[in-house]
């Protein structure tokens, strides 16, 4: 039977390929082909334990896809099933995007408010370890299999990190639901944070525009906020850009070959009408992230601001197959394209750099007195209340103000906002 469907398997390739190879090609493709027959048969033989034919066939897709690059994989119908949930905004696991690098598995973002995020996990973590097994040696399909669970199971991950010894996280599975767009204002100015680019992300994104602007009458800007976003459907990268561009290339995506190169336009509108936009990136910043802010960089409606992204700037095809006589489908992630900015960059293995580089930082502030003219002795109108003791009337900080007073970037991205507003009104008048 195995040497049947390996000669049904020869005779389907061959054919397939007889009006791109010559005839040397497809030879040395049969020796290679008769190769693979050999060695699945031994293994299927002498390997130290018994392994399933449908095993060994499903990891030579695997290790034949993962061998090209750390994108492209083979899902079984387990993993192709939680695919569709992925896209949709609601899965269960974790709650951490993962790429493959140097044998481990790396963080390329943790998911907001999901249990990896709630645990400290940060983008280029290394994850070492899963429970008691080593990480090196596994495929990323494995890894990802380790990692997977009930709701409520904890996984135990040893984290590598730079700068410091490996640690141990304990983390509690849970049932992850997305909300891909959350949103605040701070003095007028409106903050969108897009936290993945799932199905819902257009709608969830014009719903908070739309809020924004109706509850506040006089909007200076907007800050978009892409920090730790690991990306998600290309389609909604698109439309989120478009909300914010009224013409112009957002992205093309270019193949092998040049039939293959599509380019996506924006569709003459902006939802903002036009008002200053800063764009907030930083190395978990991954794909579509990186496609919406190229475009909103390249056709300067944005300054990008924060460190540089992650640099992922590759399409995945995702191309289900189904077996005769079986029920569920599994698939393959292939790589079939590169993105590019509409200035003709590629962001693969590069990324975004910002219009202005700023850290995250931590400070540190300091209890001291400061003094100002109404408290010095026999001060002028030394009767009204010092500016110390104004700002000092409300001193309970809201959620809002305690993260703001944490979030060095964000503060710097409203202060820029806020500028640049002062110098359009002033240039107006």
């Amino acid at each position: 039977m195995i040497n049947l469907i390996k000669n049904l398997l020869v005779f389907l390739i061959i054919f397939a390929s007889l009006s791109s190879y010559s005839a040397p090609k497809n030879k040395e493709t049969y020796e290679y082909l008769d190769l693979f027959g050999q060695v699945f048969d031994r293994v299927r033989s002498d390997y130290v334990e018994d392994v399933t034919d449908q095993e060994l066939i499903e990891k030579a897709i695997d290790g034949m896809l993962t061998g090209l690059d750390p994108h492209s994989g083979y899902m079984n119908e387990e993993i192709w099933q939680e695919m569709q949930m992925d896209t949709q905004g609601k899965f269960g696991g974790l709650g951490i995007e993962i790429t493959m690098e140097e044998g481990f598995v790396k963080v390329i973002s943790p998911i907001e408010d999901s249990p990896a995020y709630d645990a400290g996990i940060l983008a280029g973590d290394f994850v070492i370890q899963i429970n008691e097994t080593p990480v090196f040696g596994l495929t990323l399909n494995e890894a990802v299999e380790l990692m997977r669970g009930e709701k409520g199971e904890a996984v135990v991950l040893t984290i590598s990190r730079e700068g410091i010894e490996p640690f141990e996280v304990k983390i509690v599975r849970d049932i992850i639901k997305i909300q891909s767009v959350k949103h605040e204002v701070y003095n007028n100015i409106g903050y969108l944070r897009i936290t993945s680019f799932t199905e819902q992300t257009e709608q969830g994104l014009l719903k908070s525009i739309k809020k924004i602007q109706e509850e506040n009458k006089s909007i200076d800007g907007y800050v978009l906020d892409l920090r730790s976003n690991p990306g998600g459907l290309l389609s909604q990268a698109v439309k989120v850009t478009d909300i914010f561009l009224k013409r112009g290339e957002i992205v093309s995506t270019r193949g092998r070959e040049k039939k293959d190169i599509r380019r996506y336009r924006a569709k003459n509108r902006d939802y903002t009408n036009n008002k200053p936009l800063i764009v907030l990136i930083n190395g978990g910043s991954a794909s579509a992230s990186e496609i919406v802010a190229g475009a909103l960089q390249d056709h300067r409606r944005a300054i990008v601001i924060g460190t540089q992204s992650f640099g992922k700037g590759s399409v995945q095809t995702i191309i289900p197959f189904q077996r005769s006589n079986a029920e569920n489908v599994s698939g393959i992630r292939l790589t079939t394209a590169r993105y590019y900015t509409p200035s003709g960059t590629s962001i693969q293995g590069k990324g975004i750099s910002p219009d202005i580089i700023i850290e995250q930082g931590e400070f540190e502030s300091f209890d001291f007195k400061r003094y100002y003219e109404s408290d010095l002795k026999d001060s002028l109108d030394k009767n009204q209340e010092s500016p110390e003791a104004s700002n000092n009337k409300n001193n309970e900080l809201t959620e809002k103000q305690k993260k703001l007073a944490k979030d060095y970037q964000l503060q710097r991205a409203l202060d820029l906002i806020k500028g640049l507003s002062i110098f359009e009104e002033s240039f107006e008048e």
